[in-house]
């Protein structure tokens, strides 16, 4: 059993910004599920959004961000994100990190649902890389920080003073490990692997959401999951992400007739929030009995496409696809909008439990995330995270606990055809478009199959547990909301209803309950 200052579960950005801003506080153990290279973060390929251009201002992108959100962004979080963004972004300048520039200046790009140039980018199509990569090297070179690959959480500790701790299965030498601290991080993403087709590391099934869940922390908006318009499409079912930025830069979607459908579908075409893209796409797939759309670049300068975006045009390539003429693509599960509620300061219902990134629910990201807004919402809220703890350090100390999960390697392949048989379910029955009759399928057979879980501790059987938990937050809050809006679209209640201006709450052992929109 280690004992740290801070227990930080999680190598996205989030987990590894908390951990470098941590290191100068105190000991710090930083648990990775597999590789510290491996996240969400770190095959970001769009960019960062904050306000540095002269023709731009924070209340500019707060707007750009409540727009997107659809009316359930809450206005404090959002205002901190605009104003901060740009400091963080700052301090990385300062302290060493290069994002591209154009004449001299930061190369500012725009995206889906943005008025504005804002978004940053490094590397090109490379930004998440290029950041997390630069935040890997602070946090390795620190004497504070202990890295441990391969180290999957398995169960949150706490007692009647708060979390303290965290069990882990260690894949390496296939046992149990225990890691207690005086604060707890959890930042280990969202979960959009539950779904059949996705942009995101098929280890990204919402694990932390589970454990967070299984010990009280209120979960929020799980009923909104942003479906990225623009990956490409592979008969084998694998999805890559084609960057929005290429929207960006001018790219056009037609569907098989060779026909743009965007514009006639929002006033920003192409470039329309995604949940509005997403749905366009799949709508028109479904007319043309079609299972891609074209995503077209024949009409803009094949060098310039090569030079911005060197690693989608190599993968498409790689694919048998002409990045310079058009190539397939279609919607694919990429961010859990939804999550662990916190506050201002990252804090969770549970006392020295804090959450950072995707995995939280900070009230930012509405209904349907702003493109780019991601990568900033985990510098602001991790530092402000890290702050915070310094006056809420937990005192007593952890009690002793012993080792109690085992691993039946036996038990993997119907792990698997679970995990298979939830992708299918969720992306029928909780995806792009919705109707009660199939979220009312989807969780009579999720109630089945949770009904035949043993629940024991052994680490198949926790990890069945973990997707049969996300998966029924996700349909029960989706079933809840009778209404369309952002990223969850309902067939059966097709608009939007005012009615319907809250958070939705879900939390063990209680009943579904709701919150305002915090407006000011």
């Amino acid at each position: 059993m280690g004992s740290y200052d801070y227990v930080i579960v999680g190598s996205g950005l989030a987990g590894l910004y908390t951990a470098y801003r941590a290191a100068a506080r105190g000991r710090v153990a930083l648990l990775a599920k597999a590789s510290i290279r491996e996240s969400n973060s770190y095959f970001a390929q769009g960019g960062i959004a904050a306000v540095t251009g002269e023709n731009d201002a924070p209340s500019f992108h707060l707007q750009d961000t409540l727009d997107a959100g659809r009316g359930l962004c809450d206005y404090p979080p959002v205002d901190l994100l605009v104003h901060e963004g740009p400091l963080r972004i700052q301090e990385l300048i300062d302290e060493g990190m290069h994002f591209d520039t154009e004449n001299g200046s930061l190369a500012l790009g725009l995206e889906g649902g943005h008025h504005r140039k804002r978004i940053l980018h490094a590397g090109g199509d490379a930004t998440g890389r290029m950041i997390t990569d630069f935040v890997i090297d602070k946090v390795e070179r620190s004497p504070s920080v202990d890295v441990f690959d391969n180290h999957a959480a398995v169960e949150l500790l706490a007692d009647d003073r708060g979390c303290f701790g965290v069990r882990t299965w260690n894949e390496t030498r296939d046992r149990e490990e225990i890691f207690t601290g005086h604060n707890v991080f959890l930042a280990s993403g969202g979960a959009s692997a539950i779904y059949k087709r996705t942009t995101n590391p098929r280890t990204t099934t919402g694990d932390g959401l589970a454990l967070a869940y299984r010990l009280g922390c209120e979960i929020a908006d799980m009923e909104f999951v942003q479906f990225h318009p623009s990956a490409l499409y592979t008969p084998d079912g694998e999805a890559y992400l084609v960057s929005e930025a290429v929207r960006g830069e001018g790219a056009r979607l037609l569907d098989r007739q060779g026909e743009r459908f965007m514009p006639a579908r929002h006033e920003l075409a192409e470039l329309a929030p995604r949940d509005v893209v997403a749905r366009a796409i799949f709508e028109r797939m479904q007319r043309d009995g079609e299972e891609f759309v074209y995503l077209s670049l024949a009409h803009m300068d094949p060098a310039k496409i090569r030079q911005r975006f060197p690693n989608i045009f190599e993968k498409a390539a790689a694919l048998g696809f002409d990045m310079s003429d058009r190539v397939p693509v279609a919607p694919a599960a990429h961010y859990t909008v939804g999550g662990v509620r916190s506050d201002l300061a990252g804090r969770t219902n549970i006392p020295h439990l804090y959450v950072c990134g995707e995995l939280a629910s900070t009230g930012i990201m509405g209904a349907n995330r702003l493109a780019s807004n991601s990568l900033v919402e985990c510098l602001v809220f991790g530092k402000r995270a890290v702050e915070d703890s310094l006056a809420n350090r937990r005192e007593a100390p952890a009690p002793d606990v012993e080792p109690l999960f085992t691993r039946d390697p036996s038990r993997l392949p119907a792990y698997l055809d679970l995990k298979k048989e939830i992708a299918d379910l969720m992306t029928r029955d909780a995806g792009i478009i919705r109707s009660g009759e199939g979220l009312r399928r989807g969780l009579t057979r999720l109630e089945e199959l949770a009904a035949a879980n043993g629940g024991e501790a052994e680490y198949f059987a926790r990890a069945r547990e973990n997707l049969l938990t996300v998966a029924r937050l996700i349909i029960r809050s989706a079933l809840y909301r009778r209404e369309s809006r952002g990223g969850h679209f309902r067939s059966d209640f097709p608009v939007d209803d005012d009615a319907y201006l809250f958070h939705v709450i879900q939390q063990r052992g209680k009943e579904i309950r709701t919150l305002p929109v915090q407006t000011c």
